[in-house]
């Protein structure tokens, strides 16, 4: 697909309102955590998933880190979020362990590697993989598409997508997808970029939120691309790492009501307590999706803080940028 055509095709997908996005069927029973199919996966996932590097941070007890994921694994939630640096390994490494004694097969497991090489990613994939206790992962993604150049390295001779590919051929890898948090034009080059080479990426990852939604929106332009790819939508970012809190105009519960009210198969949510996990879990057992009324009072509420874009550190910032301060990990 030439350029101009592929950019004419999302702009023309983006006319989708982030405000009032299609809501996909939920399938639970009643009291248990509403599952949705992930794309084109066929792979049922919980609306909410566990991020992985609240529980491997050093104010979270390890026990307590392990008992959160566990604590999740039997209310109902089944996805499981890392990646290969998150607290260097350490939230991998608890994350393995909690998912011992029969807990793995309740987990739809996902990290994501940095590497852009493939000698970096397989090195990168082999660690996680130790770290993890498992001999195979469920989603595996290219973590931090945050620089233009990026999808070129990934699929160049030499890049990460073969070394992605060959696992996904050995069993290591069921699926494979691709994340970023700076612009919603680094994941549409990516998705170009795969698309000229014939690929399509199983899921994307991205910040949906109340922010995002009135600014450069990754919810308003990716996800129209995204899901008429058939790809399995996961978002992130739901309260930007506190800040949006700190704005005293929205509260932790409206943003991921928020979140989980857009066109996402799930919203991943950090836990650093089990009181946090419980109001996830209330929020996702009684799930309804919030009404126009209530999805346009929040937009108007935050307007004013959300128009600029200052709130969404992710963006505009390094804050969030592992592989900016450390290089070396693109290999």
């Amino acid at each position: 697909m030439e350029r101009r055509d592929f950019l004419k095709s999302a702009a023309g997908a983006a006319m989708a309102s982030v405000v009032g996005a299609p809501q996909m069927a939920l399938a639970a029973a009643a009291g248990n955590v509403p599952r949705k199919t992930l794309g084109r996966t066929g792979a049922q996932v919980s609306i909410v998933g566990i991020g992985g590097f609240h529980i491997g941070s050093k104010s979270v007890a390890e026990d307590l880190g392990v008992r959160i994921v566990r604590t999740a694994l039997d209310s109902g939630i089944n996805f499981l979020d890392n990646c290969w640096d998150y607290n260097d390994g350490e939230s991998e490494r608890r994350m393995g362990r909690a998912l011992r004694d029969g807990y793995r097969q309740k987990a739809f497991l996902m990290t994501k590697i940095d590497g852009r090489t493939a000698a970096a990613a397989q090195r990168q994939l082999d660690e996680s993989l130790s770290r993890l206790q498992t001999d195979h992962i469920d989603l595996i993604q290219v973590h931090e598409v945050i620089r233009m150049t990026d999808p070129e390295r990934v699929f160049a001779p030499g890049g990460a997508m073969e070394t992605l590919e060959k696992a996904r051929k050995a069993g290591k890898v069921r699926f494979i997808g691709f994340t970023g948090h700076k612009s919603p034009a680094m994941h549409l080059h990516m998705i170009e970029v795969a698309t000229k080479h014939n690929y399509t990426f199983d899921t994307v990852q991205m910040p949906v939120n109340v922010m995002d939604a009135q600014h450069d929106s990754f919810a308003g332009q990716v996800i129209p691309v995204a899901s008429r790819l058939k790809m399995g939508i996961l978002g992130m970012k739901s309260i930007g790492g506190g800040v949006f809190v700190q704005s005293k105009t929205v509260k932790p519960v409206e943003c991921l009501h928020y979140a989980m009210s857009q066109q996402v198969d799930c919203v991943i949510t950090g836990c650093d307590s089990i009181e946090v996990l419980d109001q996830a879990l209330g929020l996702a057992r009684n799930f309804q999706p919030l009404s126009q009324a209530a999805l346009k009072e929040l937009l108007a509420r935050t307007s004013t803080e959300a128009a600029s874009g200052g709130l969404e550190k992710y963006k505009n910032s390094p804050m969030f940028d592992g592989t900016s301060h450390n290089p070396q990990w693109l290999g």
